[in-house]
This record gives C-alpha cells, sequence and structure tokens, in this order.
C-alpha cells in the first residue's frame, strides 16, 4: 500500500518548485496543505489519513493531543535544526520515529541578511517613506547613519557572528552578550564582551541571536528595554518569545525606543487585529528569515531524501528513539 505523505503549511506553494520530489510521488501519495491547520481538532481530521507528515521549520505544532489522535501516523520530518515544536516523547512512546534536516550555511546567511534589510529599513525610514511616496508625499524625517553607531549582538552563534561581520563593515563599533560567552569569543569576531547591562544601556541597534530555552524565556523585558536609548532599534529575528512581547509594545507605543524590526511574533501568522500592524516605528516581516528559494530547497531536497530512507527501512537523523541515537 502506497504511503500518504503530508507537507504542511506550504502557505504559497514552494515546496514542489524549489526540490524535486519526483522519486518520492514515484513511490507515495504526496499532499501538500497551503493553508494552517489549527490544533488539535482541524489537524487531527486533515491528517487521519497521513502516514508521514512533513513540517516547514516550526510553523504547525505537533503536541501530544495532535500525535494520539493520527492512528496512522509512522514518521515525522521536521525541516530545520530545531524541532521544539514537536513532542518527540510522545511520538516515541508510540515507536514513531521524529527527523531533522541537516544545518545549512545558507540559513544563517539569509538571516543574517534580513536584519541588515530590517535595521536599513528602521533607521532610513525605508517602509514608512516608500508608504507615503506612493500616495504622492515627498521627504518627512531624516534618517540614520550606521558608521560609527554601536551594534549590541545578545547570541554569538553563527547567524549572530555573521551579524557582527556585516556590522563591523558598515563601520559599526560591535558588542555582544550571552549568558556563555566568553571574551575569547566575542573578539573572534571582532567584538567586545559586555555586560548585558552595559549592552542595552549603549547599543545604537540590539540584534537578538539567542536560542529559545526556558533560560532565554523573556530575557528581554521591561528593566532592559527601559535601559535602551530612546534612539535605539531593536531586532528581532530569532524567536519572539526571548522578548516580553507586552512590555516591547508598550515600549513603542510610548515611543521610549526608535522602534523595532521584527520577523517573529507570539502568534503567527500574525494576527490581522494586533497592534503591531498599526505602530509606525515598527518594520514586520512575516517570519521571512529561513525563506528564500535557496534555503527551501536545501530543508524540502533534505526531507524528500529524508522520507525516502524511512521508506526503504533506513531512517536517518532520528532524534527521539534512544536505539537510533
Amino acid at each position: 500500500m502506497r504511503l500518504n505523505v503530508a507537507v504542511l503549511d506550504d502557505y504559497i506553494g514552494v515546496s514542489q518548485t524549489v526540490a524535486d520530489w519526483g522519486s518520492l510521488k514515484a513511490r507515495a501519495n504526496v499532499v501538500v496543505f497551503s493553508r494552517p491547520l489549527s490544533v488539535p481538532e482541524e489537524a487531527a481530521r486533515e491528517l487521519a489519513d497521513f502516514d508521514i507528515i512533513c513540517t516547514l521549520r516550526e510553523r504547525m505544532p505537533i503536541p501530544t493531543a495532535l500525535i494520539e489522535r493520527l492512528p496512522r501516523l509512522k514518521y515525522i520530518v521536521v525541516t530545520g535544526k530545531r524541532y521544539d515544536t514537536v513532542d518527540v516523547m510522545a511520538a516515541a512512546a508510540r515507536g514513531i520515529p521524529v527527523s531533522n534536516t541537516p544545518v545549512s550555511g545558507a540559513g544563517a546567511g539569509g538571516v543574517a541578511e534580513l536584519v541588515w534589510g530590517l535595521t536599513l529599513a528602521l533607521a532610513r525610514h525605508i517602509a514608512s517613506e516608500d508608504r507615503l511616496m506612493r500616495s504622492g508625499a515627498w521627504q518627512h524625517q531624516p534618517g540614520t547613519t550606521l558608521g560609527g553607531k554601536t551594534l549590541g549582538i545578545l547570541g554569538l552563534g553563527g547567524i549572530g557572528r555573521r551579524v557582527a561581520e556585516i556590522g563591523l563593515v558598515f563601520g559599526m563599533k560591535v558588542q555582544a552578550w550571552s549568558q556563555n560567552m566568553t571574551d575569547e569569543q566575542a573578539r573572534v569576531v571582532g567584538a567586545r564582551l559586555v555586560s548585558k547591562e552595559e549592552l542595552f544601556a549603549t547599543s545604537d541597534v540590539i540584534s537578538v541571536h539567542l536560542a529559545l530555552s526556558e533560560r532565554t524565556r523573556g530575557i528581554v523585558g521591561v528593566r532592559e528595554l527601559e535601559a535602551m536609548k530612546p534612539s535605539a532599534m531593536l531586532i528581532n529575528t530569532a524567536r519572539a518569545a526571548i522578548v516580553d512581547q507586552q512590555a516591547l509594545l508598550d515600549a513603542l507605543q510610548a515611543r521610549s525606543i526608535a522602534g523595532a524590526g521584527l520577523d517573529v511574533f507570539e502568534y503567527e501568522p500574525l494576527p490581522t487585529d494586533h497592534p503591531l500592524r498599526c505602530l509606525p516605528n515598527v518594520v514586520i516581516t512575516p517570519h521571512l528569515g529561513y525563506f528564500t528559494k535557496e534555503m527551501l530547497g536545501t530543508y524540502y531536497s533534505d526531507a524528500v531524501r529524508l522520507i525516502e530512507a524511512f521508506i526503504d527501512g533506513k531512517p536517518e537523523r532520528i532524534v527521539n528513539l534512544s536505539a537510533n541515537a
């Protein structure tokens, strides 16, 4: 019997064009879902007849309540490194392996480029001036030169390091902080290790590049935002929950910081009536950090390979079954 494969959350229908699914379609039925499925009720109904689920990053959660209601589910492939939104232990209890796709350098590069797109859009008012020009207006406010300013980076992983390198090219002074960062880790990318307090108090642009964990959830809160300069900007392309969302909204509405560039949100897709959509000092993008043709092609090509390996009885990159650890 042919297996049924669900490709989830492909909102704009790119999965089938950026990778070659031909060999898999010769062996299985591949169905693409282009709309979000609410969890667990709608997802349980729509996915009841599927044997394999392929996610797009962390768009749709797969909790215990959903796994328990998918009687045919045999395998889950998560595109990307992180699989926080999948209850891997619940899947393991049913003998369902979960795989993640390999890390690709294209991901870090794509996100870092978006960081600077958001930063420049804020610093030079690109989005707002574009909207105003389309209505017939001309020049409303001066921009800010980034050269000579101070860039503060939370976290110097692959993306944070790339952001630091580009900041230096702009002629910025770069400083960094994370809970376990060493002087050497900062120095090797041309940054200076500072305390969290100093980073928030003295940076002109702050870019968030921490992984979300219980240690980092809400680590940017009221105290940190109040310490920022009124002229400073916050960029978040990591995870929304790292920043206290209500505290950020309050700071933006009060104009206690100059603005924010945001690619990640507490609820995605962002509700149509969310106040962030109306604030003039915010540039928002719909979680585009990794969303490039090159990165998606890598994700889906790896997913096809992993699904075929599973069908062949030789699953790879299993993250939740001890026998494969």
